[in-house]
């Protein structure tokens, strides 16, 4: 875990409702894994007083690559940054995804901003693995394919894609007898991740589902970031120090 000031590159739209902001920050980005995820202080005042989390979207040599919507007061700051602000940035955090041996093919599956995490760890396995990418939302302006492979749409509107939700349009193509060698990588809204976590279950498909939620500290500290084991004895994982990326086997959502 490393604090470092990273220098904003640049900010774009992907969308009118998606940013992209780069980041030099090249302590942190040498040690990223893909899944996890850095807490940054987008204000160099004490407003906002807390830190928000990003999942890393990408890396390339020393920056950093983060994807957000605008939905509140940090983000609407963040979308503001010129070429040369300084962020201050702790990470990375968390835990990241888990590809077994013997894995031969990766589905994404990403609800509106739920794309972010993926971009990077499709660099990481496109060479090696069959990559095919679902990405869902409420229309065209809260999609994006950026740093995706094969990729087929689901909006909830029908103006991209297929009309109706992202596990919809990806159960519409399942029909695979063999899930052995299949491996889910799921992030979104937690409805969809619930809806998710049913599916492959029933389908008895391994998935690893990237969860969200409010952090104070980012590393457990606060304790403010509980999800329930599925152990049945009432305990709790920290979203922030043992996810984000859990394995559907391990939580109830």
């Amino acid at each position: 875990m490393i604090i470092e000031k990273g220098k904003v590159l640049s900010v774009r739209e992907l969308t009118p409702n998606i940013f992209l902001i780069e980041v030099s920050s090249p302590k942190i980005a040498r040690t990223i894994r893909p899944g996890q995820f850095c807490n940054i202080k987008v204000s160099e005042t004490s407003y906002p007083l807390l830190r928000r989390p990003f999942s890393v979207c990408n890396i390339q040599d020393d920056i950093i690559y983060f994807m957000f919507d605008v939905h509140g007061e940090g983000t609407k700051i963040l979308s503001h940054k010129r070429n040369g602000d300084i962020l201050d940035i702790l990470g990375p955090l968390g835990n990241g995804f888990t590809i077994p041996s013997g894995i031969r093919r990766l589905i994404i599956l990403a609800g509106g901003l739920g794309s972010a995490p993926f971009p990077y760890l499709t660099k990481q396995y496109q060479d090696r693995l069959e990559i095919s990418s679902f990405v869902g939302g409420r229309s065209k302006d809260y999609v994006t394919d950026f740093g995706l492979v094969n990729v087929k749409f689901a909006t909830d509107d029908g103006s991209k894609g297929f009309k109706g939700t992202v596990l919809q349009l990806f159960s519409n193509s399942f029909n695979d007898n063999s899930p052995n060698d299949i491996k889910i990588l799921a992030c979104g809204p937690t409805p969809m991740l619930r809806a998710v976590k049913q599916f492959c279950e029933g389908k008895n498909l391994d998935c690893d589902i990237s969860t969200e939620s409010a952090m104070a500290c980012g590393f457990g500290i606060c304790q403010g970031c509980p999800i329930e084991k599925k152990n049945d004895d009432g305990s709790y994982f920290l979203v922030c120090k043992d996810g984000p990326v859990f394995n559907i086997r391990d939580v109830k959502i």
